[in-house]
């Protein structure tokens, strides 16, 4: 299965904000190693969340070998956002907010190599607040166990911010190892500047389920 192809330049801290960008990454959804989770985004789609965004193409796929799961998606993930900038429509690293550029830094000083990665929420689908019930964590958790049945090469599971925490008791049938760590927000690294900087060394302890030599 090809996997998940370098595209010189659009790889970058927020390169998101860029139109060409997201024109390229979003012609690349049909990719083998992407394309059963447009499915899947297309099918939560259907069923009537608000806003759905599509995993980003320069991620693993359905070869990632760790689930980042973070906690709900936000504005930036969004075409239509719920404010006055538009968002890229994808659930990445590369999107032009403060908590995706230390995403895309964390991961680089953890060392994780990003074909090996897939980057989800525990909620899917962004409904313009950032609130989250408990009925909306036990339906995100049921699409979560839905999208693990997706990903045959995974090893491992990192909850990603105390709201994504809350699904581990739900994620516990699996069998998967389940890691967690602070959220790289802007808010817990205001609050919190010790534990935002360990985020990337609490990342790394997931090397320990890789293979990492695969392809």
């Amino acid at each position: 299965m090809d996997g998940p192809k370098d595209v010189p330049g659009d790889d970058g801290p927020r390169s998101m904000r860029d139109a060409g960008v997201r024109e390229r990454r979003r012609s690349m959804l049909s990719l083998p190693h992407v394309a059963p989770l447009t499915s899947y985004a297309a099918r939560l789609r259907d069923r009537g969340s608000v806003e759905v965004p599509e995993f980003d193409p320069l991620d693993g796929g359905v070869e990632a070998q760790v689930l980042f799961l973070f906690e709900k998606p936000g504005p930036m993930t969004a075409e239509r956002g719920g404010s006055m900038r538009s968002g890229s429509g994808f659930i990445s690293r590369n999107n032009d907010d403060p908590t995706a550029e230390a995403t895309f830094r964390f991961m680089e000083q953890a060392g994780i190599a990003r074909r090996l990665t897939v980057t989800w929420n525990v909620i899917p689908w962004w409904n313009y607040t950032r609130k989250v019930t408990r009925q909306e964590l036990r339906e995100g958790t049921a699409c979560v166990k839905e999208l693990i049945g997706l990903l045959p090469e995974l090893r491992a599971v990192v909850l990603v911010g105390k709201r994504a925490a809350g699904a581990e008791r739900y994620l516990k049938t699996t069998a998967l190892p389940l890691l967690a760590s602070d959220h790289p927000s802007p808010l817990v690294r205001a609050k919190f500047p010790e534990r935002w900087n360990a985020i990337p060394l609490e990342w790394a302890k997931v090397h320990r389920f890789l293979d990492e030599q695969v392809r």
